[in-house]
């Protein structure tokens, strides 16, 4: 079911350790989120001043068009997982949502002045990166090692945060160059998203070096995959401490009227928050593939906690404003790559996308809650008060989330027993007992479900081979050698 041909796999296949190697895939998907990041943070690096200052928007009303202007994607997340999982579709649906993405920079040129023509754009770019953004992980994920997917995420948001950092500052120079021409703005964030889509055609591999279901999963399966515990717990921790992420946005409108610094610096708070991320996301992937993902992502939580009591405390100046960045850029780097890596071994490879929409679509939708509930108490009980209720539902959050993540990473490798086999968390090994040899279609194939080793007479014990799930025969053994049964650790919640 998993013919795979990326460096990665074929390297597992040939019992050697894979952890740090980085795929061509991964590396070609970075590059195209660095492109496109550079087109949409040219257009969207000035909006919360320009909505709060510009046009006057309340701050519940602004609440409201934050958590809706990131919400919107997860009316799309789910219907983007299932087409992708559909024959393998994840790199044309992906190009799609980029393609929609890049058409969008036109609208707001075509737009001119008016507010309809503007936020229709808006909400094409959101709606592309709901499109793309599941698509775009499960092709992340199935093409690297399970025991390397920290750092393929990390090196990946590593390169999409360089995109994100690139952005504004193309932005003012051209701003700087045209003598405020925005349109000159909107031209060339078109071509940058337009070259990022060429980037997937050219360098991005399709369907067939991707696993296809035998038959093709109803939508209804998306959620099916809630029944299992373990990706259940994850999918509820993640909403949970979703519900209590106000979002970045609402903490730079704090800074500015904490610090009161001239409204032109505004649009570079962003850019501090992208530094400290792009710093942190690989080493941040690689500690959470070596020593679990579940506590780097709850420290990524605390450290945006930290962010919320720093604007509580009557601090001011150089610490307040480097220590929320800091926090900010720190909660980023732990938890955004992090919770993918944590979830892709908690769903069967074909139905890796639609796991992920699943995922995400919950913790949108929650963040959403999030930033119209504190627009609302920001509005009503002032500041302090709304900061607070913040910060308090934040900390219950991440005590929450603690009880509900798995206590460790599913997939993970373990230390052999006495017997030279190694188990899968979360499923005792099952030992095969059809002693059937592997069958063409599914030899030297591998899956992040699954582990095997093969044991020799020497008595060394090789717990780097890795077989798919829907084959439950043992390698055949080389010449000279002995070959234990093969075991396998099918995922939580698969029959």
């Amino acid at each position: 079911m998993y013919l795979a041909t990326t460096d990665a796999v074929a390297t597992a296949t040939q019992g050697r350790r894979t952890r740090g190697r980085v795929t061509g895939p991964v590396l070609a998907l970075g590059a195209v989120s660095l492109v496109t990041d550079i087109s949409s943070e040219m257009v969207t690096a000035v909006l919360p001043l320009y909505f709060v200052l510009g046009l006057g928007l309340s701050p519940l009303a602004f609440g409201f068009l934050d958590g809706l202007y990131n919400g919107v994607t997860a009316v799309v997340r789910l219907l983007g997982g299932y087409a992708a999982d559909r024959g393998g579709r994840h790199k044309l649906v992906a190009g799609s949502g980029y393609l929609l993405s890049a058409l969008s920079r036109l609208g707001l040129l075509l737009a001119g002045g008016a507010t309809a023509g503007i936020g229709a754009a808006l909400a094409a770019d959101r709606i592309g990166k709901g499109v793309r953004t599941a698509p775009r992980d499960a092709l992340i994920s199935l093409s690297s090692p399970p025991d390397a997917l920290g750092r393929a995420f990390g090196v990946h948001r590593a390169m999409d945060t360089t995109g994100a950092l690139l952005g504004p500052l193309a932005a003012f120079a051209l701003l700087w160059v045209t003598a405020d021409a925005y349109d000159a703005v909107f031209v060339v964030s078109f071509c940058f998203g337009l070259f990022g889509v060429l980037l997937l055609v050219a360098f991005v591999p399709g369907r067939e070096a991707l696993p296809t279901a035998r038959s093709a999963p109803k939508l209804s399966a998306s959620l099916a995959l809630l029944r299992a515990p373990s990706f259940r717990r994850l999918c509820g921790a993640a909403a949970l401490l979703g519900a209590a992420t106000i979002g970045d946005a609402f903490l730079y409108l704090l800074l500015q009227r904490r610090l009161d610094f001239a409204e032109s610096w505004f649009p570079l708070l962003p850019l501090g928050t992208a530094a400290v991320y792009l710093l942190l996301a690989v080493p941040a992937g690689r500690i959470a593939d070596r020593f679990g993902r579940r506590v780097p992502f709850l420290a990524g939580h605390i450290a945006l906690l930290g962010a919320y009591l720093l604007l509580l405390l009557p601090t001011g100046g150089r610490t307040l404003l480097v220590g929320v960045l800091l926090g900010l850029g720190v909660f980023y780097a732990a938890t955004d790559g992090i919770l993918m890596a944590l979830a892709a071994p908690f769903v069967p490879s074909a139905q890796r996308a639609a796991g992920m929409a699943v995922l995400q679509t919950g913790q949108a939708l929650s963040r959403l809650v999030a930033a119209a509930g504190f627009g609302a108490a920001w509005t009503l009980w002032g500041i302090g008060a709304a900061l607070t209720c913040a910060a308090l539902a934040l900390a219950v959050a991440i005590a929450g989330a603690a009880a509900l993540l798995p206590r460790r990473d599913a997939g993970a490798p373990e230390a052999p027993d006495a017997s030279g086999t190694s188990g899968a968390p979360d499923a005792p090994d099952a030992p095969d007992t059809t002693g059937a040899t592997a069958t063409p279609e599914t030899t030297g194939t591998t899956s992040a479900f699954s582990t095997t080793s093969t044991t020799s007479t020497a008595g060394t014990a090789d717990t780097s081979g890795t077989s798919d799930t829907s084959d439950t025969s043992s390698a055949p053994s080389s010449p000279g050698t002995t070959s234990t049964p093969a075991l396998r650790a099918p995922a939580e919640g698969t029959p």
